[in-house]
């Protein structure tokens, strides 16, 4: 079982400031994680694939595709400042 003093030192780690109510929760919620994996450890896996997701991913992103962009003109039409044909930006320490 985790104990309130191995919250603490988790949220140390992890440079987290937690109220007492906050560390009291994760105390909790941690417990019961941890339980879960517990019961995992339990169970009967010799033959089952390793896997991230339990259904096959499918692409949802487009195809790339060629196609025209901004000219020039247009992606600097709304700049605040241009210099030579291109966005001005501050020089470094300015």
């Amino acid at each position: 079982m985790i104990e309130l003093k191995d919250v603490q030192y988790v949220a140390r780690l992890a440079r987290l400031r937690l109220t007492d109510d906050e560390q009291e929760r994760m105390l909790r919620e941690l417990d019961a994680v941890l339980g879960y994996i517990e019961h995992i450890e339990e169970l009967d896996l010799e033959g089952v694939e390793p896997t991230s997701h339990v259904v096959d991913l499918v692409n949802s992103l487009r195809p790339d595709e060629v196609r025209a962009g901004l000219t020039r003109e247009q992606a600097l039409a709304n700049a605040p400042e241009v210099a030579d044909d291109g966005f001005a930006v501050p020089s470094p320490g300015s």
